[in-house]
């Protein structure tokens, strides 16, 4: 099989942000970037009609794919008779275990065209399962992935980008075009590659107040720091982290966001 066909008598479900990779080409370009090797043990969300499946079967890894679409289930099932390095879950990936999954070899790999609707949490539920994941590839729409490769400073960077690169070297492959897809989104989508890194990168002593601190500040991101977070921090801490609070949050790299929430968490 090659890239899904229009002509499939599957309809895309509106309600599972289904829309159906169809080109051979960035087909191609999706496994070239991905590079599988035999054995490895590759997690696919949200397969659809196999665009993908089949390319990295050929590839021969062992693959796990979750669809919460049941056609699209029976369908991969009947595939999975013919391979028997395929296994489906009738699943929502925004709740699978990852770690029920025990690879064959290293870590986890995982990849997949994900439905924009649920992209964001999807990808934060994902980096709970990150000391199991060896790098994940996904095609998204074009905009989350400029927040989740952004930088201090830029336009887009925020909640999602601090977020991710905390545990994350998140890069940009490569765009793609509506056309691409069946039946095309309304907006262009991107190719992104995320690698857990081997330690975060700063030290945060309370995940729950680092997490606060960063939605709140960025809730509020046209504020100044002192006027976002004045019931969080006070004068003595912003003092003791070194960070100016007449700054704006999108000016904080991801370790002075650690800094300060170690302060506030006063371990």
């Amino acid at each position: 099989m090659t890239a899904s066909s229009p002509t499939s008598a599957h309809r895309a479900r509106r309600r599972f942000g289904q829309h159906f990779l169809k080109d051979r080409d960035v087909v191609d370009e999706v496994i070239t970037t991905i590079a599988p090797c035999p054995g490895q043990t590759f997690v696919e969300i949200g397969p659809g009609l196999g665009a993908l499946t089949e390319p990295l079967l050929d590839a021969g890894v062992n693959l796990q794919v979750i669809e919460i679409d049941r056609d699209l289930v029976t369908m991969m099932k009947r595939r999975a008779e013919e391979h028997d390095r395929l296994t489906v879950h009738n699943a929502d990936a925004l709740v699978f275990d990852l770690r029920s999954i025990k690879p064959v070899n290293d870590n986890l790999r995982v990849v997949g065209n994900l439905p924009y609707n649920i992209s964001t949490p999807l990808i934060f539920h994902l980096l709970r399962f990150r000391d199991s994941i060896t790098d994940m590839h996904f095609m998204l729409q074009n905009e989350v992935v400029d927040r989740l490769v952004a930088d201090a400073g830029d336009r887009a960077y925020g909640r999602l980008s601090v977020m991710t690169q905390l545990y994350c070297v998140p890069e940009k492959m490569f765009e793609v075009g509506p056309r691409a897809f069946s039946p095309p989104p309304k907006v262009d989508s991107a190719v992104i590659r995320m690698t857990p890194r081997e330690q975060p990168a700063a030290e945060v002593y309370d995940l729950q107040v680092f997490e606060a601190l960063v939605k709140t500040a960025f809730s509020m991101r046209r504020k100044t720091l002192r006027n976002s977070l004045r019931r969080l921090v006070d004068q003595p801490q912003w003092e003791r982290a070194g960070i100016d609070p007449s700054r704006r949050a999108e000016t904080l790299h991801v370790v002075e966001f650690a800094a300060l929430s170690n302060e506030v968490s006063g371990i």
